[in-house]
């Protein structure tokens, strides 16, 4: 079974990013993967610093050993001043390719502003870095506050279909890549 690891990059209660994150692990876990969501607000990571291990930090280990179990992940993150939030960049950072190499990712981004692809540029190029694989499907939702509903349900058809999208591909290529079924 192909297993899944989502990470959101944004530590806001009300996160459009976790909310985003959310709808596409429900999408992916309907394909018959197992998908467990690490949610960064939960979880007391220290700044990276470099090196190799955090003692005092039990949840760098569940992180790193979270993901090294896993065949893929869906990155979601909002956009800061046109790049991936801190918070997700700093996880990443206190990963390395034991953990991150070979594995396929989906990456999504919220912004408040216009859709671009800045932060989802900076994903690739990061996941590139450490032999991860991106899928070429790809989320930009901007002008977040309009893409939900009060319910938390996305409001628009076709977004609602990228998802879809999105999952299919996510499932796919990881059982292609990763050798699973």
């Amino acid at each position: 079974m192909v297993k899944i690891v989502g990470i959101g990059g944004s530590l806001r209660e009300d996160s459009y990013s976790q909310l985003a994150l959310e709808i596409a692990a429900r999408r992916v876990e309907a394909l018959g993967a197992e998908v467990e969501i690490l949610d960064l607000r939960q979880m007391q990571l220290p700044f990276c610093d470099g090196g190799d291990e955090y003692p005092g930090y039990p949840d760098v280990e569940r992180l790193q050993n979270t993901v090294q179990q896993a065949d893929g992940l869906i990155l979601a993150t909002p956009e800061y001043h046109g790049s991936i939030s801190g918070v997700l960049k700093n996880a990443l950072d206190l990963m390395s390719f034991e953990q991150l190499d070979s594995k396929v990712a989906g990456l999504i981004s919220v912004l408040g502003g216009q859709p671009n692809s800045n932060a989802l540029n900076d994903m690739r190029l990061i996941m590139r870095w450490v032999h991860a694989w991106s899928i070429p499907e790809q989320i930009a939702i901007g002008q977040a506050w309009k893409a939900f509903g009060s319910d938390g349900k996305l409001l628009d058809e076709k977004l609602s279909q990228r998802f879809d999208q999105f999952a299919q591909s996510l499932v796919e290529n990881t059982r292609k890549l990763r050798g699973v079924s």
